[in-house]
């Protein structure tokens, strides 16, 4: 005979077989010595972390060795939004966004700083998503596609670097670009590596994008959010909603592609993984991890969005699920950029 269950109790059974599936696709796949064993090598890593968090109703940018200990607030501005913080090349400055002005007047400006907060310097208003050129002599930026502010990250116009030395402000060749987010560069500055979504012909891709050429290539591996390695021979990135993976960038051929994939992170709903970022040594990948949003709204991986019970966590990129989080208050920890640490 069949059972019938009520809506209740299949929605409970759910619940419980979707945690079962997590805890079997998520950290607890990584035994608890190998999780001692990746705690202590990160205790020797020569690098920082920093990231966003939301911290007593306000956003800021916070500071933590590689293993998750010694946490600081870097920014402590009670009344200013810090955001998407990259570090710069030789470590000694941050790229960061700020959400400031109300109503009409609100925009997502770009700043620097120095990496102990002191400094801070508007580089360009109403823009968006900064990182660094690879020699740390200029800030590449896309250019708001509004003058009114808005949370999606899309909302682009233009590939834009400006040298901070001069404060000159130079556009890409490339006039029609638009809808990118989340852009880097490769370590020889000849390529910029970007989502692109609803723009230039493109539902959704991961592009690369010739610094100083006209032509966009489809790297035609799916998902978002791309992290060039800084030596510019590889990418990790999103691949869905739940899964890291890494592939060795060639750029032999006449259109670049992405070879020797495989999954580095791999979780199940509800959780999710996003913003991966490379170590300097190529050796770890620090990335989001969260819950879904369970009601309607923006969604958590978006820039200035709160993401309850997200954290912070680093893997070994030379493995499969073996990483654990260095940040455990979930106190809506995104976007982690590692940080060299100058003796």
């Amino acid at each position: 005979m069949r059972t019938h269950r009520s809506p209740a109790t299949r929605r409970s059974l759910a619940a419980v077989a979707a945690l079962v599936l997590e805890m079997a696709l998520g950290s607890i796949l990584v035994p608890p010595a190998a999780a001692e064993d990746l705690a202590q090598e990160l205790k020797r890593v020569p690098y920082k972390i920093v990231f966003e968090s939301y911290r007593d109703n306000n956003w800021e940018l916070c500071t933590a060795s590689a293993d998750g200990s010694h946490l600081v607030n870097l920014t402590r501005t009670p009344t200013i939004n810090e955001l998407y913080p990259h570090a710069s090349p030789d470590g000694t400055k941050i790229s960061f966004c700020v959400d400031e002005g109300e109503g009409a007047k609100k925009a997502r400006n770009v700043y620097v700083m120095n990496v102990d907060g002191t400094g801070r310097t508007l580089v360009v208003p109403n823009g968006r998503e900064p990182c660094w050129s690879p020699d740390g002599t200029a800030i590449v930026y896309l250019g708001s596609e509004f003058e009114k502010f808005t949370l999606t990250d899309f909302a682009t116009k233009g590939i834009f670097t400006c040298d901070l030395a001069t404060r000159q402000r130079k556009p890409h060749p490339n006039a029609e670009i638009h809808h990118l987010y989340n852009i880097c560069c490769t370590a020889d500055n000849r390529w910029y590596v970007a989502t692109v979504h609803a723009g230039m012909g493109f539902g959704h891709a991961i592009l690369a994008i010739p610094v100083d050429g006209k032509k966009v290539f489809n790297l035609n591996i799916g998902g978002c959010r791309p992290d060039v390695s800084h030596d510019g021979k590889r990418i990790a990135w999103g691949c869905d909603d739940f899964t890291l993976r890494v592939g060795d960038l060639d750029f032999s051929g006449p259109e670049p592609k992405v070879i020797h994939q495989r999954d580095v992170v791999k979780s199940a709903k509800p959780i999710e993984t996003y913003h991966v970022d490379w170590s300097p040594d190529g050796k770890y990948l620090a990335f989001s991890r969260g819950p879904m949003r369970k009601t309607l709204g923006p969604a958590p991986e978006l820039i200035g969005v709160k993401a309850e019970k997200w954290d912070i966590c680093v893997a070994d990129a030379s493995a499969t699920n073996r990483f654990l989080a260095v940040t455990t208050d979930g106190n809506s920890n995104k976007e982690p950029d590692w940080i060299p640490i100058k003796e």
